[in-house]
């Protein structure tokens, strides 16, 4: 199953785009930018990145550039859950062209094995 964070911002028209919004490129760029520097955060238990994982739920790009990413937990009780979100946003932060960023940790819906790419089942050999 492939990684389905929901990448979103606000809709401009299909032929003119609103004053201030990003253009389709740069937007483009942006999102792979921040996908590459989630794939940089892992957690220290499990020997595959956090966006593979499926612990990403979404990322929303405003026309200023902030960025709200949703994330959850492999489990509520993970031993890293109050530093995971910092890693996150050290993460994000460091994509040029990023305003701001903020992580909201939610648990609903309870993440599960189901959200894993297939490159996260290859590394962790769950076939």
């Amino acid at each position: 199953m492939d990684n389905t964070a929901d990448v979103s911002r606000e809709a401009a028209t299909a032929t003119e785009a609103p004053v201030g919004a990003i253009p389709p490129e740069e937007l483009d760029r942006l999102t792979d930018d921040i996908i590459a520097a989630l794939k940089t955060v892992y957690d220290p238990e499990i020997p595959a990145d956090i966006y593979e994982l499926g612990l990403i739920y979404r990322i929303d790009i405003s026309d200023e550039r902030f960025i709200t990413v949703d994330m959850t937990l492999t489990a509520p009780g993970c031993p890293v859950a109050g530093e995971m979100p910092g890693w996150v946003e050290t993460a994000v932060l460091g994509v040029p062209g990023v305003s701001g960023c903020k992580v909201n940790m939610t648990f609903d819906p309870p993440w599960d094995q189901s959200r894993m790419s297939d490159e996260a089942r290859v590394a962790l050999d769950m076939w």
